[in-house]
């Protein structure tokens, strides 16, 4: 493969002198997608004892999931093809349309259609908040502001659970969704007003919708696969099988179609330009993968196995997101002042595997010391990797396909997060159903019930907890070691951007 032909040290705008204001309002509306979904999750139980609705609860979360997936792809390409800008204050605009019509809603159908609309705007928050990043930051200058990145993730991954609690506990599930709304007005008002790019002069555009088409059909495809297998139904059942056959055969549809489109949605450029873009997707769908199951699963460990609290199961990931951070901000500082890279994702992919291996040992006699100090381990090794690899990704393509390529990154971290939900569900289903018995029947999991158990009973619950867990990270160490191969095989190329470089006039009108 050819080396890409954007990073060169002055083919990107020079960096906003108030780069850290407009940041604060991108990244706070990323926060604000982040927020949402592990909000919701903690007002469920409410929202259901109102309007009922149990047999479709977790449409609730696929819905948002399923249209925020299929949307980012369309989001960042319109952004390359439009205004990206626009686009991102049209993304905000349309999850607050969907958090006030969830809030309104009088029905589990309601809420579940209203959620889908949310979704499709929280796409274009996630997808648009990178891409804004990645063109107003060149990769040589965005170490100084990695930080703020992982730190926003860190308080929306700690703050969801601890906020849905407190606004639903007093002042109802409803505002669960209100909420969205004062917070999106400030980011509106925020990059209205701060927010300035590049004019960009462009000829005829022309819409992939074919693309579109088969992009929203293959990824719906995958998600809800994802979602059923182990769950709804068996892994081998004739209706995940054929969702799975549907995804490949749709996945071969849609690369025929980008070859044939004059402006394809996902152009195949970013994928065949340097061999460090699709190395990116790996990295990133291993940390979805990752990221997923030690928020999913590390809480309930810790209050099922070692009596945690519940009310406190945000700060119960503390000690991995501070991991997180501290590796974001060293990483960022080293790349730079020295330009270098291709060590960080190596070593985070190692961490990742260690710490993760070290996850998979843990028992019904683990302390919650030795627990913290594992996930520090995980922290340190999302850290070294994610940021690094959405950068490393960015750096590979043209800023023309800068939407196109942040959507692309994002897709992959949610897939991965998504296939990892799903396996790692129907692992910890057969463990519990496997060695609890009765108990434990369909992989029962309220630590309100154990209380009631006999001592039996409730120490082999607790011994399939710790087992069911075991397994869940030991496959995560396994992915972790793939990804530590493909780190390896990245090709340290010359970040693009240098401290006040100059943009080359004809370079931010057409690529902008």
């Amino acid at each position: 493969m050819s080396a890409p032909t954007a990073p060169t040290a002055d083919d990107t705008p020079a960096v906003p002198k108030n780069i850290r204001w407009i940041m604060l309002g991108i990244l706070f509306a990323m926060l604000l997608s982040m927020l949402d979904g592990l909000i919701v999750g903690t007002a469920m139980p409410t929202v259901v004892a109102d309007i009922g609705g149990i047999d479709h609860i977790s449409w609730v979360v696929t819905a948002y999931t399923l249209t925020a997936a299929c949307s980012t792809p369309v989001w960042g390409k319109m952004g390359d093809l439009f205004n990206r800008k626009h686009m991102f204050l049209g993304s905000i605009v349309v999850f607050m349309i969907g958090s006030v019509l969830s809030g309104q809603a009088s029905s589990m159908s309601e809420l579940i259609g209203f959620r889908a609309l949310q979704g499709i705007g929280a796409g274009g928050l996630m997808a648009g908040a990178f891409a804004l990043i990645g063109v107003l930051l060149p990769p040589r200058e965005r170490g100084k502001y990695q930080g703020m990145v992982a730190i926003t993730q860190a308080v929306g991954s700690i703050g969801g659970p601890l906020v849905g609690g407190f606004v639903t506990g007093h002042f109802g599930w409803r505002w669960a969704f209100y909420i969205n709304i004062p917070i999106g007005l400030i980011c509106l008002v925020w990059c209205g007003m701060l927010l300035h790019l590049p004019a960009a002069r462009r000829g005829k555009v022309v819409i992939d919708w074919l693309g579109i088409t088969l992009m929203t059909a293959m990824i719906s495809a995958v998600v809800m696969a994802a979602t059923w297998a182990g769950s709804t139904y068996a892994w081998g059942s004739w209706q995940i099988l054929s969702l799975a056959a549907a995804s490949v055969l749709l996945l071969i549809a849609f690369i025929a179609s980008q070859k044939r489109a004059g402006e394809p949605l996902l152009p195949l450029r970013i994928f065949t330009g340097h061999r460090n873009f699709p190395i990116s997707a790996v990295l990133l769908v291993v940390a979805g993968v990752a990221m997923f199951g030690a928020t999913l699963y590390l809480p309930l460990f810790q209050q099922s196995v070692q009596g945690a609290s519940a009310s406190s199961s945000g700060l119960l990931l503390l000690p991995m997101m501070a991991g997180t951070v501290a590796a974001s901000l060293v990483a960022g500082k080293v790349m730079t002042k020295t330009g270098k890279y291709k060590i960080f994702p190596v070593v985070g992919a190692a961490a990742l595997a260690i710490g993760m291996g070290l996850l998979s040992t843990m028992d019904t006699t683990t302390s919650r010391f030795t627990t913290s100090t594992y996930m520090v381990m995980v922290g340190i090794g999302t850290g070294f990797t994610i940021q690094m690899a959405n950068t490393i990704a960015q750096n590979a393509v043209e800023l023309r396909d800068m939407g196109a390529a942040s959507a692309a990154t994002s897709l992959f971290r949610t897939l991965g997060g998504s296939l990892g939900v799903a396996v790692f569900g129907s692992l910890f289903t057969r463990a519990i159903q496997g060695q609890a018995g009765a108990p434990a029947e369909g992989g029962h999991t309220d630590t309100s019930a154990v209380e009631g158990m006999s001592r039996t009973a409730k120490d082999a619950y607790l011994h399939a907890v710790a087992h069911g867990t075991q397994q869940i990270f030991l496959v995560g160490a396994l992915c972790a070691a793939a990804a530590f191969v493909a780190a390896v095989f990245i090709k340290e190329v010359p970040l693009r951007g240098k401290p006040g470089s100059a943009p080359k006039p004809e370079t931010v009108s057409t690529k902008a």
